[in-house]
């Protein structure tokens, strides 16, 4: 009995729990990993934010809209008048926006930050058939503001010429009321002779640049939005979807809004609605981001470090080749390695190159190493192939997205099937004579 358990740090069960606390404890130097992408993801957004901020945030354009001050006369029961001062805001029966977005790039040491000029044109006409007056309301006509919002004014960058009713106008910075838009552009208009059987008509040409994304808010009780650009990864966010054609040249997209689609109307009368919860537009996203690849990749490392060492035990069992517990530790120090190569070689070149290099890096150190620790290059080509097929199966995951669970559990069962199979041939309580089948030559 004795001598049984003095065979116990020998035996191949030892082993295999000495196997699967050293694949958990390399996960530590894993998920310090973890947290040096989280940290360099931190600096990246920093940058794009520091950048953003002194070229222009993201844009939300509203507009354009009447803004007509007013009075009213209220009787209280005494019959003492009382006025009020009030405003109203009329929106457009057409809103037609057609525009070219073109990607700019500024780059802040490592990192490259995707910006956009914008070149935006706003058609229609507004009707005045939109409301009715009242008797005790007086509208002062001849000062009623020609309005567009523009949620961050520092992109403006030539001096927005409004052409209304034919006439021209320079807008002025500034919006009244903040009811529809806090900030923008706004000119004074004469509507006091405006027919209200005659559509005023506009266009406004607006130059703007602005960064992460454009959108418009559907102010129309028609609204059409046709915007081109040469960006290859666009996404659309917003409340509507467009119909959009995509190619190798960029894309363009169309959006068709009606007033039944939000839920605020064309005139309204000393209120507020959130019409900028209606925006809609286009969101220009980095084509490689490979802070997000290498988290995914970071993701696969317990699966990257539990394959390795269960097949060193694996071939420890089978040809009789004893590994230390040390050799097991710095072959997962050398994976876990990669994961720092992969992660400064993506902040300079592309992804899957920088994916490629560290990749065959590690698996040359690994199976080099491998030779050392099975004698023979046929034992140590084995191992490199191993894992130059599990890197290859992992980069195809990463590169899936939306299919990656589904191949990922079928490699998995092959994997396991595979490693079933293999240990049949392992005699797990050693041979008759008491030996332990570790030592035995297959």
């Amino acid at each position: 009995m004795l001598n049984n358990f003095s065979k116990i740090g020998t035996s191949l069960t030892f082993k295999g729990f000495i196997t699967g606390f050293l694949i958990l404890f390399m996960m530590i130097p894993a998920m310090l990993v973890q947290d040096l992408v989280r940290e360099r993801k931190t600096r990246q957004d920093e940058v794009i934010a520091e950048v953003s901020s002194k070229w222009a945030d993201r844009q939300v354009v509203s507009g354009p809209y009447l803004y007509v001050p007013y009075s009213q006369r209220v009787a209280d029961g005494n019959g003492k008048i009382t006025i009020i001062e009030k405003t109203m805001i009329i929106l457009p029966e057409l809103l037609k926006v057609t525009g070219n977005v073109e990607p700019q790039f500024k780059k802040r040491g490592i990192y490259k930050v995707a910006l956009y000029k914008s070149e935006l044109l706003m058609a229609g006409h507004f009707n005045l058939k939109e409301f009715t007056l009242s008797a005790n309301e007086n509208y002062r006509w001849n000062q009623a503001r020609l309005c567009i919002g523009v949620s961050d004014t520092r992109g403006i960058e030539a001096q927005p010429v409004a052409t209304f009713m034919g006439s021209s106008f320079n807008l002025e910075a500034g919006v009244p009321g903040n009811l529809l838009a806090a900030k923008g552009a706004s000119v004074q208009v004469d509507l006091t002779g405006a027919d209200s059987n005659q559509k005023l008509t506009y266009q406004i040409p607006l130059q703007l640049r602005g960064s992460e994304s454009l959108q418009v808010v559907p102010i129309g009780k028609s609204s059409e939005v046709d915007i081109v650009s040469p960006w290859t990864s666009p996404s659309f966010t917003g409340k509507f979807l467009p119909e959009f054609q995509l190619n190798k040249d960029g894309f363009k997209a169309t959006w068709q809004v009606l007033h039944f689609n939000r839920d605020f109307p064309q005139v309204w009368k000393n209120q507020n609605y959130e019409a900028a919860d209606f925006a809609f537009g286009v969101s220009l996203i980095q084509p490689t981001d490979h802070y997000a690849k290498t988290t995914r990749s970071v993701k696969y490392a317990i699966l990257f470090i539990g394959l390795t060492f269960g097949f060193f035990f694996l071939l420890e069992a089978l040809q009789g080749h004893r590994v230390h517990p040390v050799q097991y530790i710095l072959t997962g120090i050398a994976l876990v390695v990669f994961y720092t190569l992969l992660l400064a070689l993506g902040e300079v070149i592309d992804f899957n190159a920088a994916y490629a290099i560290a990749a065959a890096a590690t698996t040359i150190l690994i199976t080099t190493y491998g030779k050392h620790l099975f004698t023979t290059w046929k034992n140590a080509c084995i191992l490199g192939g191993f894992l130059g097929s599990l890197y290859a199966f992992i980069f195809v995951l990463i590169q899936l997205e939306d299919r990656s669970l589904l191949a990922g559990s079928v490699g998995l069962f092959v994997l396991v099937a595979i490693a079933m199979n293999l240990s049949k041939k392992i005699k797990w309580y050693g041979n008759e004579n008491g030996t332990d089948s570790a030592t035995e030559q297959p």
